[in-house]
């Protein structure tokens, strides 16, 4: 399988469908962090996340036939939007499967984009087991928020982007949730740059990317206490092989580092974000002495925040 003229196809057939984001930098979080920062601002994206590039490359490779059945997927959010927003603009119905603890607003969202809601109770299984009896009933295609590779290399087309714009960096830190982001991420730095390496930030209330990495198999959460309600997933057979042979290492994050990491974007970059797109930015503040001197791209992942209520 070669995985760099799969992500040259996935970006060339997704280039109609989204942005391409802005690049943004900041002297003043630069002297902070003791790096040299280049934000991509996937909060700029088309429904606000990285996600619209993964849910268009995989409806787009969807044959005529399935496309016709349409599509399923659950979410707690971005996803859930991003697949609705990609349907709608090929012309198909999206069906999502959403936990009933959803924010609001990306509930709303997802409506406005023309998805079909189906709530469940929030657990993965029953998530799971509502997506197979819309499957069952309607004969639409299941689309994994993470685990399918043509969402993956989607999602690479952001850390691709970058390393267009932007030559010779050392690092590119994402954050961590299912994991499609972080391992589109790692293919594209190890195709498209000579020597730069992708590290994976998460918070440690949900560590369960750093835990598989140590254990050599995929682990879970006891509890998903984090603010950053995008990244309360788990890992899936697809990219964590992925991610055991292309991510550097992953970083841990507290939810006060996250916090901090946040306000600093609101503040000195003008914009705005979503908690889980400030957990990589954290994960350099918390380690500095690694970071130091180097040239570092972190990809915000998006910005669909609900603003009333923001944690801070």
């Amino acid at each position: 399988m070669n995985y760099k003229e799969l992500l040259e196809h996935a970006h060339q057939q997704i280039k109609p469908y989204i942005h391409r984001t802005p690049i943004l930098t900041s002297s003043l979080l630069n002297e902070i962090s003791g790096a040299e920062i280049y934000f991509k601002c996937e909060n700029f994206q088309k429904m606000g996340a990285f996600k619209m590039r993964g849910a268009a490359n995989a409806i787009l490779n969807l044959s005529e036939d399935q496309r016709a059945m349409g599509v399923v997927t659950h979410s707690s959010g971005n996803f859930a939007q991003a697949v609705s927003l990609a349907a709608q603009k090929i012309g198909i119905p999206a069906h999502i499967v959403m936990p009933e603890n959803a924010p609001q607003v990306k509930k709303d969202a997802v409506k406005g984009y023309g998805g079909k809601i189906t709530e469940c109770f929030p657990s993965i299984e029953v998530r799971q087991k509502t997506a197979d009896q819309i499957i069952k009933k309607t004969g639409a295609a299941f689309l994994h928020p993470s685990n399918n590779l043509d969402v993956i290399l989607g999602q690479g087309t952001a850390a691709k982007e970058l390393l267009e714009d932007h030559d010779n960096f050392d690092y590119i830190l994402t954050p961590v949730g299912g994991g499609g982001l972080v391992a589109g991420s790692a293919l594209a730095a190890n195709f498209f740059s000579k020597a730069c390496k992708v590290i994976g930030a998460e918070p440690k209330e949900v560590d369960d990317a750093y835990r598989s990495l140590l254990s050599g198999k995929i682990e879970s959460n006891e509890s998903t206490n984090t603010m950053a309600d995008g990244l309360r997933t788990n890992l899936g057979d697809i990219n964590f092989p992925i991610i055991q042979k292309y991510v550097e290492r992953l970083i841990c994050v507290e939810e006060l580092d996250i916090l901090e990491a946040m306000k600093l974007i609101y503040q000195r970059l003008k914009i705005v974000i979503e908690p889980s797109s400030a957990v990589p930015f954290a994960a350099v503040l918390r380690e500095r002495n690694f970071f130091a001197g180097k040239k570092v791209g972190i990809i915000l992942s998006g910005g669909n925040v609900d603003l009333g209520k923001l944690p801070f």
